[in-house]
């Protein structure tokens, strides 16, 4: 492809002043002019397309294009358990720390704000998700797992949840949410517990919409003014509730099986 525009006099193609090994592409004089031109039809078949809307139907369309947009950048972020010494962990976990140091009254000291060990972030301790967008951390979010029995965590302790201002508005704060309670309740956790400070409006809306109930305080984090508390409906709940059925239609008390 690059030959065939070198040859039709559109770009030149020589090495990379920095790096000898890479070659790069330069538009001519000629490949400037054409490129205008291109974008000059283009922005006249644009105003064909609009030409026959109104002003209302325009600002429909253009909101349409800005949603699409956003629905596809949504779908192309991805979430995955991610070693807590990886670059994206510590990036992410970086830049939640620096945030809350800018948004909290008297700042935030990560010696004081219950610190995690990189132990504590593997299982069977714990965990850490990080959210990606091509190849930039834009989320995070941690597990800690609490009370364990053979390796079973009565409940699991969600903090650390963070997303990027880049793509904020696009729902990851709640699917972050929702992967980490899946998450623990694989693990077999019977109750997602957390706590926040009251400056981050945004975070207890999403947790109280979420299902999360306000409990007393549970931890000694100095910087915490709500705790919370969410039942997990599945995991080692949804087979006690099973179990119980099965028991109770074996002998006849199940009301349904009645």
């Amino acid at each position: 492809m690059l030959q065939a525009l070198a040859g039709d006099g559109l770009v030149t193609v020589g090495p990379s002043e920095v790096d000898g090994r890479v070659r790069t592409a330069r538009l001519t004089r000629t490949g400037r002019a054409e490129r205008a031109e291109l974008d000059r039809r283009s922005d006249g078949i644009a105003e064909a397309i609009l030409e026959p809307l109104g002003v209302a139907q325009r600002a429909r369309l253009a909101g349409a294009m800005a949603e699409v947009e956003r629905l596809l950048t949504a779908s192309l972020v991805h979430v995955e358990a991610c070693d807590p010494e990886h670059p994206y962990a510590l990036a992410s976990l970086g830049a939640y720390f620096d945030e809350l140091d800018e948004r909290f009254e008297t700042g935030f000291d990560r010696a004081r704000g219950t610190p995690d060990a990189a132990a504590d972030l593997v299982p069977p301790a714990g965990l850490l998700v990080v959210a990606t967008l091509g190849d930039e951390p834009v989320g995070c979010g941690v597990l800690r797992f609490h009370d364990l029995r053979d390796g079973v965590p009565e409940w699991a302790e969600l903090k650390r949840l963070w997303v990027a201002p880049s793509v904020r508005g696009l729902g990851l704060g709640r699917r972050l949410l929702l992967d980490l309670e899946r998450r623990a309740a694989a693990a077999g956790a019977l109750a997602v517990r957390l706590d926040t400070n009251r400056v981050l409006s945004e975070a207890i809306a999403m947790y109280r919409a979420g299902g999360y109930l306000e409990i007393a305080r549970f931890n000694d984090n100095p910087y915490a003014h709500h705790w919370f508390e969410k039942e997990l409906a599945d995991g080692r709940q949804a087979e006690t509730a099973a179990s119980t059925r099965s028991t109770k239609a074996a002998s006849g008390t199940d009301p349904a099986h009645a």
